[in-house]
């Protein structure tokens, strides 16, 4: 999906350490620099066919988007796994990912218990078409609404985009029109997070929360 998020950082460890533990593997890792941009990452998708790998590993920017060229490169004898974000699309080899779903259901949870199960919330979203954060989207404000009737969604239509610096002018303004209503905020991924604490951080309203368990 990208190159600069410290998530992906440690993808690439991971898949480097299991290229050297095999010893018989050779890791070429690619991204684009920033989760945006569809257009290189198919681009890069083509150049790996073209370069006739052996197989591909793939994290979708676009679960649609990456559908045609996936399946010119498993048409070519190519096998594709997908992780993290998922494809729609048969003909990957398999996929390997967390339950984005039940991340958002844990993450609702957490804050209704924060709050003792009443106040009002923000959900702001990452990016349209990424299915791993729309996933865990779905299952905050599903899980909101089934078990929390009493808190209220503020704001749920917002986008953070593709970097932190992106998520912070977003939160920013976020923060200035709910500044004194809102009690707590959820952020599906690394960098709308941080640009969200960036922004509450700055308008003075961060405030630490207390361990589970504790009071």
């Amino acid at each position: 999906k990208g190159t600069s998020h410290e998530f992906w950082k440690t993808i690439h460890a991971g898949a480097l350490k299991a290229a050297q533990d095999l010893g018989t593997v050779e890791l070429i890792w690619q991204g684009p620099q920033k989760e945006d941009d569809r257009v290189q990452q198919i681009q890069l998708v083509q150049n790996a066919i073209a370069a006739k790998v052996d197989g591909i590993v793939l994290a979708p920017l676009d679960s649609r988007a990456l559908v045609k060229p996936v399946e010119d490169a498993v048409g070519r004898g190519i096998p594709v796994v997908v992780i993290d974000s998922s494809l729609e699309s048969n003909a990957i080899s398999s996929y390997v990912a967390t339950n984005n779903y039940n991340g958002g259901a844990l993450a609702a949870r957490r804050l209704g218990g924060l709050l003792n199960g009443e106040g009002k919330v923000i959900l702001l979203r990452y990016a349209v078409g990424s299915a791993s954060t729309e996933q865990r989207e779905k299952g905050f404000t599903e899980t909101l609404a089934k078990e929390f009737p009493k808190l209220t969604l503020l704001s749920d239509t917002e986008y953070a985009g593709p970097t932190a610096d992106s998520a912070q002018q977003k939160s920013q303004s976020i923060v200035t029109r709910f500044r004194g209503q809102v009690d707590g905020i959820f952020c599906p991924n690394e960098s709308s997070t941080f640009g969200m604490l960036r922004a509450l951080e700055q308008a003075n309203m961060l405030m630490q929360a207390p361990s589970p368990g504790q009071p």
